[in-house]
């Protein structure tokens, strides 16, 4: 096995690209992040989180529109938990018919950032700008402190609020909740897919008319091509900061083939009314094998699915509007919101 392992590691030395040249604002970000997670995640499990604080900066909710016309609130769904969530809308004046709903689930590995953190705050606000629609961001609970299924019953909690109180009055746009759209990055892509597995129902009077997946975090024991040939050169995840990820959000004692990680192969479970999908794919993160696996289980099994590949993307690219993929990606959401919010 080793000697398996060992001739899999030279060849992927001998096949390992380039790492793509970045803007300096966005090289600069992500090593301070990186540093920040490498700092935060510690040995034992554990995560640092007063250190993470200095690095994670928050944005305050506010209800004055920005620069981009968006405004934001903060709404408890539990507080015995901990949970709520961040509503960002346009401006009132900007308002015409019904908008779409977007529940968002940031990334982080399951273990860091919240709503407020700054980049993700700003990207919901653009998303909100640029989609035309009501973004609520959840902020879930975190591992290790809590492990899988907490996040999952947090995002399925949220919906059944939105299901039972609706937004809040003072919202100023008109939206339909019988349609919405559920989108995850990364580990909040995963807690995406597995919400959607627990919430589709006839009977939920929240409908799903689609889900977007941004670069989801799905995994297995095995190490495919991609993780070896890009470990030293995949910027934000490398085996070492995934694999500590799933020891601290996997139930004790789980393997990487538990179902929360590998949801890429013929046992997964799919509901029948699963909505249509996107996958959002980069050529320059390591979890592009098991995305496109995840992909290829939704069309063997009949779902409606779009695999979007961006071959010189990073992971996390998303949140950089100086990225031109950002901006396309952008573009490509707004499409695909266009096409399936009327499908219901």
């Amino acid at each position: 096995m080793e000697a398996n392992m060992s001739q899999a590691m030279a060849d992927a030395e001998i096949a390992r690209p380039t790492r793509p040249a970045l803007p300096f604002t966005v090289w600069f970000q992500l090593t301070m992040l990186v540093g920040a997670y490498n700092i935060a995640l510690r040995a034992d499990g554990t995560v640092n989180r007063f250190f993470f604080s200095f690095g994670d900066w928050k944005t305050r909710a506010s209800a004055r529109p920005d620069a981009l016309g968006v405004r934001s609130a903060d709404v408890t769904v539990d507080k015995s938990r901990g949970l709520w969530a961040r509503v960002f809308s346009p401006a009132a004046d900007q308002a015409g018919s019904p908008l779409p709903v977007i529940v968002y689930t940031h990334g982080g590995g399951f273990a860091l950032l919240s709503p407020a953190s700054r980049p993700l705050d700003g990207m919901c606000r653009r998303f909100c700008r640029e989609l035309g629609a009501v973004v609520v961001s959840v902020n879930y609970r975190l591992a290790p402190e809590h492990r899988c299924p907490a996040a999952y019953d947090d995002g399925v909690e949220v919906l059944r609020h939105l299901s039972a109180t609706g937004l809040p009055e003072d919202l100023g746009v008109s939206v339909d909740l019988s349609r919405c759209f559920l989108v995850g990055d990364s580990a909040g892509g995963n807690i995406a897919h597995h919400v959607v597995q627990r919430w589709v129902s006839p009977s939920n009077s929240i409908r799903l008319a689609g889900i977007i997946l941004l670069q989801p975090y799905f995994g297995g024991e095995e190490r495919t091509d991609a993780e070896l040939r890009l470990e030293g050169v995949a910027r934000v995840v490398n085996m070492q900061r995934s694999d500590w990820s799933w020891r601290a959000f996997l139930p004790e004692g789980a393997s990487r083939d538990h179902p929360a990680a590998h949801v890429t192969d013929e046992n997964a479970e799919l509901p029948e009314e699963f909505p249509p999908a996107m996958v959002v794919v980069g050529g320059f993160d390591s979890l592009q094998d098991w995305q496109r696996r995840y992909a290829g289980v939704l069309q063997r099994k009949g779902k409606s699915v779009q695999l979007l590949e961006f071959p010189e993307a990073i992971h996390a690219f998303y949140m950089f509007p100086e990225l031109p993929d950002a901006r396309k990606l952008v573009k490509e959401m707004k499409e695909f919101i266009q096409s399936n919010k009327s499908n219901l």
